[in-house]
Parts: structure tokens; C-alpha cells; sequence
């Protein structure tokens, strides 16, 4: 497992949207744009239904993530964080966390899911085993 620097956890915990990649069983890549969080040093993402990119991870927990940051680098190219690692899938508490990351993402009085009664979804936790990209994380 990594530490992730501060400059990581940074854009982890903006309103900056992840590109989640996993493996489909042929071996072949799908990727997936969620909210992330952060809880401790393990990445967070909620969903609320049983989509491909949980079957994906729980058939094969390595994942990849990938998150433009806001700021750019000296000769002005968009820095951005790319983590590698291994994810495990949490039955239940998908949409308490969305409601969280909604509060970053649309604003601290959005109601989401926007429903009465979500199902329970899951929250999927990310070990970091490696940090790339361009920007202070990869120095």
C-alpha cells in the first residue's frame, strides 16, 4: 500500500471526476466516470446497482484510476493523478457515500440519489499500490 502525498489527496478530494477502469472477462479494458473520496488512505466510490465495473472487480480486484486535476505544470500541460491498486466491493452504504461525494460534486444542499428509498448499493474501497501522472505525486 502507498501513502498518498498530500498533493494526491488534494485532487482526490475535489469535484474532480475519476475514470475507473477494470477488466471485462476477455481481458479487455471498461472504464467507468464515478465520484471519489477519500476514507483514510483507501480511495471511494459508490454505486447503487450491480453494474459491470463491480461484477468486473469482483471477478478481478485490479483497478485502475485515472483524475484531471485543475492545475497545470510549468510548460502548461493539465496535471493529472493515475493510481493503480486493488479494490474490494462492500455490500451496502452506496448511497449514504454518494450523498457525501454529492455534497462536493453538485453542492452541499443536493438531495442524491434523488429517490425516497435507494437500494443499497455498495461502496467500493481502492488499496493504492502505485501513484503516476503529472503533477507533484509523481516527482
Amino acid at each position: 500500500m502507498v501513502v498518498l502525498p498530500p498533493s494526491a489527496r488534494a485532487v482526490l478530494e475535489g469535484p474532480n471526476l475519476a475514470h475507473v477502469v477494470t477488466l471485462d472477462p476477455d481481458g479487455g479494458p471498461q472504464v467507468s466516470c464515478v465520484w471519489v473520496g477519500l476514507d483514510g488512505d483507501e480511495v471511494v466510490f459508490g454505486s447503487l446497482g450491480p453494474w459491470r465495473k463491480l461484477r468486473n472487480l469482483q471477478r478481478d480486484p485490479r483497478v485502475g484510476v485515472s483524475i484531471e486535476s485543475p492545475e497545470t505544470n510549468d510548460i502548461g500541460m493539465r496535471q493529472y493523478l493515475v493510481l493503480q491498486g486493488t479494490a474490494r466491493v462492500e455490500p451496502g452504504g452506496g448511497p449514504e457515500l454518494l450523498q457525501e461525494l454529492a455534497r462536493v460534486y453538485l453542492g452541499p444542499d443536493v438531495k442524491f440519489p434523488p429517490m425516497d428509498d435507494p437500494p443499497p448499493g455498495s461502496i467500493v474501497r481502492i488499496t493504492v499500490d502505485r501513484i503516476s501522472g503529472v503533477g507533484p505525486w509523481a516527482e
